[in-house]
């Protein structure tokens, strides 16, 4: 295979082969524009289950297990060969450190390899642009087991957090009340399954951050709501806890959301992450657009909690320079780009 060399050129109908090793999911996505051709995610739920949450050492290790087999069964998805790739991108950051390491140093190397571009991408920026055909401006939230924030999206270039949660995200908020419950990890879908069978009223818990005026969230002080009633009330019915936990949840996440909405006056409205997988969430930001005349987007299910495919679909905003992080595409720093943990996305 003859090594070709990387040019940098902005162009929107490459094929980008994308990997997320954000966390605990092997993601190895191939996209052409904004067309997913293949989206390979291979999880660790029954790894972690024993631990009731994610062990970053053995996550690591479990990427480097599985890395190369997901980019073949991705190529194999996607009908092309290796050599049909003309972009590798990989999420840098946020994340655990060891298991970003793994997907960037493997993008890295495939990159260089096959003398491709290789595009840093920000996971949340991931995120974003898996609600494929929506343009800016428009106003963003993140709803996530590792995130959960409010961005006004001004330009594809020009991002601006107006809020995040205080402590808890809502999807680790989600998988902590779940596991209370003895629902297991990832406790999320469990939760909402046996939410749907309960009374979302059948038990007092707390408003978050009630008579608040900020754009911020915070789910810290209602998930120790919920051990208290558990340990007070042993016999209560778990259905009630879970629709109950899940109303308040979702309905914390659209109250701050309308304020958002009402302070900017942005017309348009994305949900993405995890947690925008949840059905409840979903049908009450239906409704919450119709009666404000707002326009509301989530990325299809599949692509709403962490994958390759979505950091293909971002990577094409570093390669044009419509990242905030790359407003001229450099190939020498790219390849130098670390993982970083902690990254900010505004």
């Amino acid at each position: 295979m003859k090594r070709r060399e990387p040019t940098g050129e902005p162009a929107a109908d490459k094929v980008i082969l994308g990997i997320d090793t954000s966390c605990d999911d092997t993601g190895v996505g191939i996209a052409l524009g904004e067309k997913v051709l293949a989206n390979v995610v291979v999880g660790q739920t029954a790894l972690h289950d024993r631990f009731g949450g994610v062990m970053p050492e053995l996550a690591s290790r479990e990427h480097l297990e599985v890395i190369d087999e997901a980019v073949q069964q991705a190529l194999a998805e996607a009908g092309l060969k290796l050599e049909s790739v003309q972009a590798v991108a990989a999420t840098h950051g946020p994340g655990l450190v060891g298991a970003l390491l793994v997907g960037l140093s493997y993008g890295k190397a495939l990159a260089w390899g096959l003398g491709v571009p290789f595009l840093p991408v920000h996971h949340l920026q991931g995120h974003l642009a898996a609600a494929t055909g929506v343009q800016p401006p428009f106003l963003a939230l993140i709803a996530s087991g590792g995130h959960t924030a409010l961005f006004a999206v001004h330009e594809w270039g020009k991002v601006e957090e107006l809020g995040r949660s205080r402590d808890d995200a809502a999807g680790e908020a989600f998988d902590k009340v779940a596991r209370l419950l003895g629902l297991g990890y990832p406790g999320g879908p469990a939760l909402a399954q046996l939410a749907a069978t309960g009374d979302d009223h059948g038990v007092k818990l707390p408003w978050p951050m009630a008579g608040s005026r900020e754009l911020e969230f915070s789910f810290s002080g209602l998930k120790t709501a919920v051990a208290l009633l558990l340990e007070r009330q042993p016999h209560v019915a778990a259905a009630d806890v879970a629709a109950t936990f899940e109303r308040i949840v979702v309905g914390s996440l659209l109250e701050v959301t309308r304020r958002a909405l009402e302070r900017t006056g942005m017309r348009r409205l994305v949900i993405a992450g995890g947690v925008a997988a949840n059905a409840r969430l979903r049908r009450e930001v239906a409704a919450l657009g119709e009666e404000l005349g707002v326009s509301t987007t989530f990325p299809p299910p599949a692509l709403a909690t962490d994958n390759g495919a979505m950091i293909a679909l971002a990577g094409r905003l570093v390669l044009a320079g419509s990242d905030q992080r790359w407003q001229r595409y450099d190939a020498s720093a790219a390849l130098a780009t670390d993982a970083s943990p902690y990254l900010p996305l505004a």
